[in-house]
């Protein structure tokens, strides 16, 4: 899926990105420092839910950008589609 139109969220995805990439190197090092499992998987739940928030900012742009245009090109059929895939790519 690419961003056919602008994204007016793609600077906050790419830093929730960030964030969850540095997150995720804090869990390989209490890993490492063999930090108590408990902690391990309540950061393993941190990081879970901000992958899924990101991938929402995601399918927000798309609905608004790409799904919109869509819509205004009278292409109902293909918006579904469209809509359709992406939430299979995302909600598995």
């Amino acid at each position: 899926m690419r961003f056919l139109v602008p994204s007016k969220h793609r600077p906050a995805i790419v830093n929730r990105l960030a964030r969850i990439e540095r997150h995720v190197r804090g869990i390989k090092e209490m890993t490492q420092q063999d930090r108590d499992c408990g902690d391990l998987l309540i950061q393993i739940a941190a990081v879970r839910n901000a992958l899924d928030n990101a991938g929402k900012l995601i399918l927000q742009d798309r609905i608004e950008g790409c799904v919109v245009e869509a819509v205004r090109a009278g292409d109902e059929e293909k918006v579904l589609e469209d809509l359709q895939d992406a939430l299979n790519k995302f909600i598995r």
